[in-house]
């Protein structure tokens, strides 16, 4: 078995970081067994390396090896690339072709992206997990295959998993042997080496001198964060060497190639709410149950008026059993205000006899409801006086913001405040 530091030599994988040489040392253990593995890491760090080493150094080094990156093939022909086609399956299909399961037979098969293959996709690729059989598009013949899957991905697969984007059965087929390659960020001892091996293989390539860093540009490369890894360090050391004419760097030149990207410090969010504020969706809803009940008290007001000033005598006889359900014994404590013009009706004040005894109007069916609502209307009262209140304080008692804000008249707020002893 060849050591980790001969296959860095043999591969070209540069650096000296624990991590990477922990999963180099996973890969060639894996190697001559036939187990599926699936390779993680950020998008840059040079996943495809891992899929390579295996194969070489498996039973199947002189199989084909076939790369795919799965989030490059449009979804309607996936199927087709990745298990074949019959003549005449699709518009476009003139003749039989083979998937690359069928021509990389003995092989190793390396999945790149595997996180972004559709769900009917990924069915198929389980049946081939399990048992080595395919179907191509539009055949019903079933064909059989003696490939390796090597798979990776860039992608948190627990959260795929959650939101139904990925199958959690495939993830586990595919995960028998799980590779994690760690960012660029996490080895800041190969950030050095990495870029000197890059600037030495474009100067070699474009045939110019290699560009030398400062010690200060060496503390700006190992300072940057890197979310673009191993490739963004090489894209940075090619754009140096082509463009910059002094081949010695200092920290200022090489600030001008790297991206000015967002702080990492945490942020400030301010703690003040504005006026119509509630902070919770809760909250709001009781707003607006408080408003539709300002403006059904407004209603019983009119009502009220309208029958006691109205010239048709019968309108309380026949209406007896639906003014007994609007008033109820609410209108004692909604009313009951010096300030309040409206005298109370005889009627309302006779409406908790109908509430307790339901024989006063037989033909009401559901007075039995009259109880649940009278409790709903309790929390309801509840919830008010914390409304009430939190719009006092926010405008320093002054009754008429907080009335307008609350959607109710000034008025009705000082009865409220006298109600509940504010």
């Amino acid at each position: 078995m060849e050591s980790v530091q001969a296959i860095k030599q043999r591969f070209g994988i540069i650096g000296n970081n624990q991590k990477l040489n922990r999963a180099i040392e996973k890969a060639i253990q894996v190697s001559p067994t036939d187990i599926s593995v699936l390779v993680t890491g950020e998008s840059g760090v040079g996943k495809e390396s891992i899929p390579k080493i295996i194969h070489q150094l498996s039973h199947r080094k002189h199989g084909k090896y076939i790369a795919v990156n799965c989030g490059a093939i449009p979804e309607g022909t996936i199927d087709s690339e990745l298990f074949g086609h019959e003549k005449g399956a699709f518009t476009g299909a003139t003749q039989t072709r083979s998937g690359y399961f069928e021509v990389s037979d003995g092989g190793t098969i390396f999945l790149d992206e595997v996180g972004e293959l559709p769900l009917t996709t990924q069915v198929r690729l389980l049946r081939v997990l399990e048992n080595g059989e395919f179907l191509k598009v539009g055949s019903s013949q079933v064909l059989k295959t003696n490939v390796r899957i090597v798979a990776a991905t860039n992608v948190n697969m627990f959260e795929a998993i959650k939101k139904g984007k990925f199958r959690e059965d495939l993830y586990y087929r595919l995960s028998t042997v799980e590779i994690h390659l760690p960012p660029l960020r996490d080895r800041q001892e190969d950030i050095h080496l990495l870029f000197r091996k890059f600037a030495s293989d474009f100067a070699l390539k474009y045939k110019m001198p290699t560009i030398k860093l400062t010690d200060d540009a060496t503390r700006e490369l190992l300072k940057f964060r890197w979310s673009g890894n191993i490739r963004q360090l090489r894209n940075i050391a090619e754009q140096i060497s082509v463009l910059e004419e002094n081949r010695t760097i200092n920290g200022q030149t090489i600030r001008g190639y790297l991206p000015n990207t967002a702080t990492n410090l945490p942020a400030i969010i301010s703690n003040t709410k504005s006026e119509s504020d509630f902070s919770s969706e809760r909250e709001i809803l009781y707003k607006v149950l408080f408003d539709m009940k300002a403006d059904l008290n407004d209603l019983k007001k009119l009502t009220a008026e309208l029958m006691k000033n109205g010239t048709d005598k019968d309108v309380q006889k026949n209406n007896e059993s639906l003014i007994q359900k609007i008033y109820g014994d609410e209108s004692d404590a909604e009313y009951d205000d010096t300030e309040d013009d409206l005298e109370i009706l005889p009627i309302a004040e006779r409406s908790s006899t109908s509430l307790v005894d339901p024989s006063v109007n037989p033909l009401d069916k559901y007075h039995f409801a009259e109880e649940i609502q009278e409790e709903e209307t309790l929390s309801l009262q509840d919830k008010e006086l914390e409304l009430i209140k939190k719009s006092l304080e926010r405008h320093q008692g002054k009754r008429k913001l907080a009335a307008a804000e609350l959607g109710i008249s000034e008025r009705t707020l000082y009865r409220k405040i006298k109600q509940y002893d504010l």
